[in-house]
């Protein structure tokens, strides 16, 4: 079979779907086809690839190939250079319709590795929670390298220099990375998320939980959340939750905000009220920025400056640790293959298998997820 590894186009993608790692292990039984110069932005040079047996290609053969992996979801210019009946797997962004419409459309049978479901077997394929590690570590020294001040305590013989303070807003994977981030720095951290459970892990790493009481059983119950991800909270339970933060924000120096609810907006966090009563050269990074943010006043791709508080929206996190992230991204990828290539090296589609069938979201020019 011929892998393609096409160079990412999409602005500020400095990742690759392969590594020289992992193409050692697909060349010893496949002709593996890498795009010169897909991987220099993320330190693996041609001739890294080519000592770990691929072929170095033109962009069109990459693409051409029957079975392409990529970090994002291809343009319209890349589409086009696809064949009819071949195999794409990547991030590919499940919850857009109109992007999974055009890729059924080219005759692509699509794998979306972001809709892996939460499960034992598939966390070795978990590319979002591989990525969204690395994210929140990168968070926290956007944080550091935007503040004014130092992260850490110091004791001088000209005063004492007080810690910074952290607040760290939804503690899922990439929160966990920012809080244990900021204590490797010195910070004094708190954190807030709706979900009771993991009050325990943010303790372990050595930050205070900031609780907000559940009134009814209702809120409890949704706090539980599903498959690992929050669910949206009831509008009082916003409210009560929206009067602590804002307490707690115009304490803190830091203030890095993780929240996202699947395929929808990301809920507002830290609002304009909130961000006018912080301190003056404070730091907000939104992480959910993309998809709406959690701050109304972050600009995507912009660090700005509103009443004093230094905004970071940069949507791509990862990629600015492009080569840890494209490693794990790649063993993410080499592990999922397992699913999809039996051991006659042919490409079969187990629509049994529940990591596969939740995975699968265009086949026979169909979307098969809505």
């Amino acid at each position: 079979m011929r892998i393609g590894i096409p160079a990412e186009t999409r602005p500020g993608e400095t990742r690759v779907a392969a590594t020289p790692e992992t193409v050692k292990k697909l060349a010893v039984r496949h002709q593996v086809l890498v795009e010169s110069g897909a991987g220099l932005r993320a330190s693996c040079p041609d001739a890294a690839y080519e000592a770990a047996g691929a072929t170095i290609v033109d962009g069109a053969s990459a693409l051409g190939a029957e079975l392409v992996l990529k970090v994002r979801s291809p343009d319209g210019a890349e589409r086009a250079r696809m064949r009819p009946g071949s195999v794409l797997v990547g991030m590919l962004n499940p919850f857009d319709t109109e992007n999974l419409a055009q890729l059924a459309g080219a005759g692509l049978t699509a794998f979306a590795l972001e809709a892996a479901p939460r499960i034992t077997r598939a966390q070795s394929m978990d590319v979002l929670s591989s990525q969204a590690n690395i994210a929140g570590y990168k968070a926290v020294l956007l944080a550091a390298n935007t503040y004014g001040r130092f992260m850490p305590m110091l004791m001088t013989a000209a005063g004492t220099v007080k810690a910074a303070r952290v607040l760290v807003m939804g503690v899922g994977v990439a929160g966990l990375q920012a809080i244990a981030t900021a204590k490797r720095l010195g910070a004094v951290i708190e954190a807030s998320d709706v979900r009771p459970p993991v009050k325990e892990q943010v303790e372990s790493l050595g930050a205070k939980f900031i609780d907000v009481p559940y009134e009814t059983d209702e809120e409890r119950d949704i706090a539980q959340g599903v498959g690992g991800y929050a669910r949206p909270m009831p509008a009082s339970w916003m409210q009560r939750q929206a009067a602590l933060v804002h307490e707690r924000a115009k304490l803190a120096d830091i203030v890095i905000t993780t929240a996202l609810i699947p395929g929808r907006r990301a809920p507002i966090l830290i609002g304009e009220d909130t961000v006018k009563a912080m301190k003056p050269g404070s730091v907000i990074v939104d992480m959910a920025v993309e998809q709406g943010g959690n701050c109304p006043l972050a600009e995507l791709g912009q660090t700005v400056c509103r009443h004093g508080v230094h905004i970071i929206g940069e949507p791509n996190l990862a990629a600015l640790v492009p080569a840890d992230a494209s490693a794990l991204y790649a063993r993410n990828v080499l592990d999922f293959l397992k699913l999809v290539i039996d051991k006659e090296d042919r490409f079969v589609i187990d629509r049994e298998d529940e990591i596969v069938r939740a995975t699968l979201v265009c086949a026979d020019g169909a979307v098969l997820r809505t």
